[in-house]
């Protein structure tokens, strides 16, 4: 069986960027809930150490020195920053991979392309980039892998629903 990509250079013209944003801004949402919970119910740091282990990719190691339990709004912004503009460039990293495979109104395809977006993201940050950034290794783990996955997941559906499909198209059987 064959598998045809059908890639072609730069960003095709299918890829619907305000739906690719809207549906990396949800799942990164959807993975900050996930972490909190996970490192709330987890840890005895509570919910507000992710937010240190997230903001110090922006603020600098130095975020990490603080009281991990204490809730603190700078470090809580910057995270969520962080966070939603690292899901938005997900999301146009998926719907760019869609598009280039012509394979935006499938959702069975659109879902297992999103689930391995998401591992392959949890071996970049976890296992690729811990030189870089020691303190990630903390959160490494079967949580943190499924959580990235969902991510990836959330990613591919929104982002099917959300895509325009040009003018007169009509939408895609359900």
């Amino acid at each position: 069986m064959e598998l045809r990509l059908h890639l072609q250079r730069g960003m095709p013209r299918e890829v619907d960027l305000f739906a690719a944003g809207v549906a990396g801004f949800a799942a990164g949402a959807v993975l900050m809930v996930l972490e909190l919970a996970w490192t709330a119910s987890m840890s005895g740091d509570g919910p507000w150490r992710i937010t240190r282990l997230v903001a110090a990719l922006t603020m600098g190691q130095g975020v990490l020195d603080g009281p991990s339990g204490r809730f603190d709004v700078v470090v809580v912004a910057v995270a969520l920053a962080t966070h939603y503009v690292l899901g938005i460039i997900s999301g146009f990293v998926v719907a760019w991979v869609l598009a280039a495979m012509h394979r935006v109104g499938q959702l069975g395809v659109a879902e297992a392309v999103g689930m391995a977006f998401g591992a392959v993201v949890y071996v970049i940050n976890f296992h690729i980039l811990i030189p870089i950034v020691p303190w990630f290794s903390e959160l490494s783990g079967w949580g943190t892998l499924i959580g990235h996955v969902i991510f990836g997941l959330v990613i591919a559906i929104l982002y099917v629903r959300f895509a325009r499909r040009g003018l007169g198209a009509p939408a895609p059987a359900r």
